[in-house]
């Protein structure tokens, strides 16, 4: 789940701490684009304060004002559906023709709300299957693969962190990282063996291991939610992560360093019989060109690539270091009338 709909399950378990009524408001279904996705949260106090958001545009402001005028009471949840006509679709900011359905729900202790954040917070993937007819709800232990789903009678949402970064090295560019990858809702565990940068790991909420990279990879069991980023410069370990990782069905594998060391590096893992296509999976130099010097730079550069192997996009050759930077040398040279040979 994104941090957004984290921070809704907070407010909702400190405002019901607190003896306050709020009104849980999920997004189940959307036909046309829609702002956010299924799954997304909001949830309004009584008197009509908010978190977390749902459409991004004017359903906010209307399901506030319904409370504000109705109230909140202890009845059942019940599903809306908003944007059914093409006026009402632009009147709450939806595409012609859009629909949104939401289920909003009065949240009571049978919600379940303090277990779920306390399960969510302790890194467990968990569902919750909300019973329409009772208001009442129960929490099971998920999987990366399930999926929310309303059929009337009951709804059921999937919380937790459903994405996996395993980050070898333990350094200052690693900090960097992990604190952002958190931020984008990754659970991350970093792997350094060496005590002089294990010792000072100072990124909280991330787990740090000190076992030989290969062994860590094996014991992670990394599924195609999974990404891994060698961050060392020290192919002792980083060959022997990599050399793992590309054998599993992890979405994203990265490794730091230069063009140069990078061809040494593909040249290294054919030598652990790893298969062409395997090798060809790794992304070195890892991240996007946007010409980054500094830690933090080289940090988003790194994650605006997973994000992108994340869902899915396919980013043009120009946009990775070694593209880009030929492109560079391309134009250079062209202003000065020479004449540059494409990489091999």
């Amino acid at each position: 789940m994104d941090s957004v709909d984290l921070e809704v399950l907070h407010r909702s378990n400190q405002w019901l701490a607190q003896g306050r009524r709020a009104l849980l408001v999920t997004v189940v279904q959307t036909w046309g684009s829609s702002p956010r996705p299924e799954g997304a949260m909001l949830v309004v106090r009584e008197d009509g304060a908010v978190t977390g958001s749902v459409s991004g545009g004017c359903i906010e402001d209307d399901i506030i004002d319904r409370v504000r005028r109705q109230g909140i009471t202890d009845g059942l949840p019940q599903s809306l559906r908003y944007g059914v006509s093409a006026d009402e679709a632009h009147r709450f900011g939806l595409p012609c023709g859009g629909t949104i359905q939401l289920v909003m729900e009065p949240l009571t202790a049978a919600s379940g709300i303090d277990a779920l954040l306390a399960r969510v917070q302790a890194g467990e993937l968990v569902q919750r299957t909300l019973d329409m007819k009772t208001g009442s709800a129960t929490l099971t232990r998920a999987s990366a693969r399930d999926m929310l789903a309303f059929d009337g009678e009951h709804l059921i949402t999937v919380h937790g962190p459903r994405y996996r970064m395993l980050v070898i090295g333990a350094g200052q560019l690693s900090e960097y990282l992990c604190q952002a990858a958190l931020g984008l809702d990754f659970r991350v565990t970093v792997c350094d063996p060496r005590e002089e940068y294990a010792d000072n790991w100072p990124v909280q909420g991330v787990e740090l291991v000190r076992d030989m990279p290969d062994d860590v990879v094996m014991a992670m069991n990394l599924d195609e939610r999974c990404a891994v980023i060698t961050l060392t410069h020290d192919p002792k370990l980083d060959d022997l992560a990599l050399m793992e990782a590309l054998r599993t069905p992890a979405f994203y594998i990265g490794a730091l360093g230069s063009r140069r060391n990078n061809e040494a590096r593909r040249e290294r893992l054919l030598a652990f019989d790893l298969t062409l296509a395997q090798v060809a999976r790794l992304r070195g130099p890892a991240g996007i060109y946007i010409g980054s010097k500094t830690p933090p730079e080289i940090a988003i550069s790194i994650l605006a690539e997973v994000i992108a192997a994340k869902n899915n996009v396919s980013l043009p050759d120009i946009l990775g270091v070694e593209g880009a930077k030929h492109a560079r040398k391309i134009a250079a040279n062209t202003a000065s009338g020479c004449l540059v040979s494409p990489p091999r």
